[in-house]
């Protein structure tokens, strides 16, 4: 049916403020976690990590652990049990080409703190103290981490990572045109390491129900993913393994795939036919994927008046030894400005630790940061105010795909932060504002991200009490997608929100994709909606069809959704309640499962992304270069809005993991041992409450034409952009070019 998403009259629900549903549950305690479910006769696992980064492994003694009263196996590499674990085997929706690592397989180390045993014991402090008493010896190998060293050695990937999009093949003459231009700009761009370091470990809960089934509770963005890659190891049947994830306590890409806890729980429980529990420490979650190490050199050829006539984007990015990994860093660049002569170049080069993972908006926080401080390095060389240079350039269509944007409220947002953040009275001088001691600094600089929509599908159920129960197996990682869904479901069907449950993160619901990309409120969304509408067409045609009915011989087309009732657009004396159709037509439920992917109405035909225009203020101390962000004004053109409450708060946790790119995150790896030094939150600075001050965010109208409902995701846009902004900012207050992030004292006074 044609049906769009306010045919049951106005929406009532979505488009407005509401509280998350499952708000109630994680403030109570009630919500459980992966690590935080019982299981009769539970057993614990504690991994022992490797202390060297590359060689390998001589001998490991595990007598004493063994002979801790409590202590039920050490596994190691020497004594783990045979699985189906083969390359063509693992199945992993995210995994990038190469050989995925298999914890255990064999006496090999390929990085840093690599699980090399496990010590499984009835509780978790004896198999703590138990593998304390494991003890290794090694033929260690010298590492090699630091990328600078391997930039000669850099290649392009010989096979492209599932869905990431490859730099696009050049237009014009980027060099010649670089060679000839009036004004010219070369400057190289790098980002610190970072870790994703969400609130919840990782950890896996593997229940033995007996007959070799099991029940898997894992922290994991996404069920199926986790089901596909235990089907795929262990050779297990789909029927035999039941996977939940009801919620997460926090993932920014790090529970798109798999870790290797949940390898280890399931292998422990298949050998010994119990429950067992394994939860990795803060320590060993520096122990696998993270925002890789790229090297970038941005060139920038322009006119007297800053209208782009060249750009040159080249990124190195720090790889694993096994896979490929790669993310889109460059592309950007030949996105956001329209320019005749684009040269876009992306590699890898491979160093000896674990394999980088995605971290909230991969690639674009990285190759975003490097193109918005160089656009404001050319705003300032040729005297131009940082957004009307943006504007000299602004692209009208995506010249990467050659199609025009879904939609593009790009000029409105630079224009509503602009007039909320006051940036007409920026004195563009830097040096020129000052705060007592403090030097102030106003910079802003432009966000971008992929609308996308990937194939999902969703299951509801009407009853007959006119309560209704929606799902699918997508996560919700703390964006709002329990609240969403029950919104669109409630307008959909007319119903209050206390009228329907949202069921997800579970592997026998209905089949949808991981929650990352930014892609779970269309695709997940629209799958709800058309579920929805199809029981709606039912329950009509049920209704129509009872003796003297009020809706008899009406189009569907106008029939009103509303209060839990069904009535006739225009003439609201002609209506029946929802429940009275059910009771009269005895049903006890109508089912129904929609679909929706990027076939789904014209995505297709146009390129879809989401923009943003970020507004910073800083003070510096003069004397002791303190860097603090005031203000942040952050503009989204997004599309339709679905929750404008937990809409506006994933833009601030963007906002404010921005502000810690700029001036905080930082893994620092020790490239002598090839070991990630500040593994811990005491040593690896992240914002705290005292670092965050004032963050306005607006959502400017935009009506998008790419998906059914015409939302876009707000995940990632929030972050893109905000490291740029500060960056930005520092140079205004301070006169001094930072390239390199995060902006700590020492490259403010040094």
């Amino acid at each position: 049916m044609a049906h769009s998403i306010s045919t049951s009259g106005t929406d009532t629900y979505v488009g407005t403020a509401q509280s998350r549903v499952d708000g109630p549950a994680k403030v109570t305690g009630q919500a459980k976690y992966a690590g935080e479910f019982a299981a009769p006769d539970l057993t614990h696992g504690y991994v022992v990590s490797s202390g060297i980064a590359r060689g390998r492994i001589l001998s490991i003694d595990t007598a004493a652990a063994e002979a801790v009263p409590g202590v039920l196996k050490v596994f190691t590499h020497a004594n783990r049990p045979r699985t189906a674990w083969l390359d063509y085997n693992y199945q992993d929706q995210v995994a990038p080409p190469g050989s995925p690592f298999r914890p255990l397989y064999d006496d090999k180390i390929h990085y840093s703190g690599q699980p090399v045993a496990l010590v499984v014991a009835e509780n978790f402090g004896t198999a703590r103290y138990a593998a304390s008493l494991v003890k290794l010896t090694y033929e260690a190998d010298a590492p090699t981490t630091d990328l600078r060293a391997l930039e000669d050695a850099a290649y392009v990937p010989p096979k492209k990572r599932s869905g990431i999009k490859p730099p696009p093949a050049p237009w014009g003459d980027a060099d010649g045109a670089y060679r000839t231009a009036p004004v010219q700009l070369t400057n190289h761009y790098h980002m610190a390491v970072e870790h994703h370091n969400p609130m919840e470990p990782h950890a896996s809960t593997v229940v033995w129900e007996g007959d070799g089934k099991i029940t898997v509770y894992d922290k994991i963005q996404g069920v199926s993913n986790s089901l596909g890659y235990i089907t795929g190891v262990f050779g297990m049947k789909k029927d035999d393994v039941h996977v939940l994830n009801p919620y997460l306590g926090g993932g920014f890409g790090s529970g798109l795939r798999p870790q290797y806890q949940l390898f280890l729980a399931v292998m422990a429980a298949r050998e010994l036919e119990r429950s067992v529990r394994v939860t990795l420490t803060r320590d060993q979650m520096f122990t696998f994927g993270y925002r890789p190490d790229v090297r970038q050199t941005v060139a920038l050829g322009a006119e007297a008046d800053g209208a782009l006539t060249s750009i040159r984007h080249e990124a190195i990015s720090g790889t694993s030894g096994f896979e490929d990994y790669q993310e889109v860093v460059v592309n950007w660049s030949g996105v956001l400005y329209d320019c005749p002569n684009v040269a876009l170049d992306y590699r890898l080069a491979k160093i000896d630790t674990y394999t980088p993972s995605d971290m909230r908006a991969p690639g674009a926080v990285t190759g975003v940061f490097a193109l918005e401080v160089a656009m404001d390095e050319l705003a300032h060389q040729t005297g131009q105010d940082p957004i009307d240079l943006r504007l000299r350039n602004y692209a009208e269509k995506d010249r990467t795909q050659d199609k025009p944007f879904s939609s593009k409220s790009l000029r409105a947002a630079y224009a509503e932060g602009a007039e909320r953040f006051g940036w007409s009275a920026r004195n563009p001088e830097p040096r020129s504002m000052r705060d007592g001691r403090e030097l102030v600094g106003w910079g802003m600089a432009t966000g971008i991200w992929e609308s996308m929509m990937m194939q999902s599908s969703a299951q509801a159920t009407l009853t007959a009490d006119g309560k209704l129960v929606v799902g699918n197996q997508t996560g919700d990682i703390g964006t709002g997608t329990y609240t969403i869904l029950t919104q669109i479901a409630a307008d959909a069907l007319g119903l209050p929100m206390t009228d329907v449950t949202t069921k997800l993160g579970d592997s026998k619901l209905a089949d949808a994709p991981l929650a990352g990309g930014s892609w779970t409120a269309a695709s997940s969304g629209t799958a709800v909606m058309r579920a929805c509408y199809d029981i709606a067409a039912q329950v009509f045609t049920l209704a129509r069809g009872l003796d003297d009915s009020p809706l008899a011989n009406v189009d569907f087309a106008r029939a009103v959704f509303k209060e839990g009732r069904i009535s006739v657009a225009g003439d609201p004396s002609r209506s029946i309640a929802i429940t009275e159709v059910m009771a009269k037509g005895g049903m006890d439920k109508i089912e129904a499962t929609g679909s929706a992917g990027p076939d789904s109405g014209h995505a297709q035909d146009f390129a879809g992304y989401t923009h943003s225009a970020v507004f910073a203020e800083v003070k510096v101390d003069e004397d002791l270069g303190v860097v603090r962000v005031t203000r942040v004004v952050s503009a989204i053109a997004a599309g339709k809005i679905l929750n404008t409450k937990t809409a506006r708060s994933q833009i601030l946790g963007g906002v404010v993991m921005g502000i810690g790119s700029a001036l905080e995150e930082e893994s620092m790896l020790d490239h002598t041992i090839g070991r990630f030094m500040n593994h811990n939150l005491g040593e690896y600075h992240v914002p705290v409450h005292a670092d965050i001050h004032d963050i306005e965010v607006i959502f400017v109208d935009e009506e998008d034409k790419a998906n059914p409902m015409g939302v876009k995701g707000l995940g990632e846009i929030g972050i893109v952009g905000t490291a740029a902004a500060v960056a930005n900012a520092v140079f205004h207050a301070t006169g001094k070019r930072i390239r390199e992030l995060p902006i700590t004292i020492d490259k403010i006074i040094g």
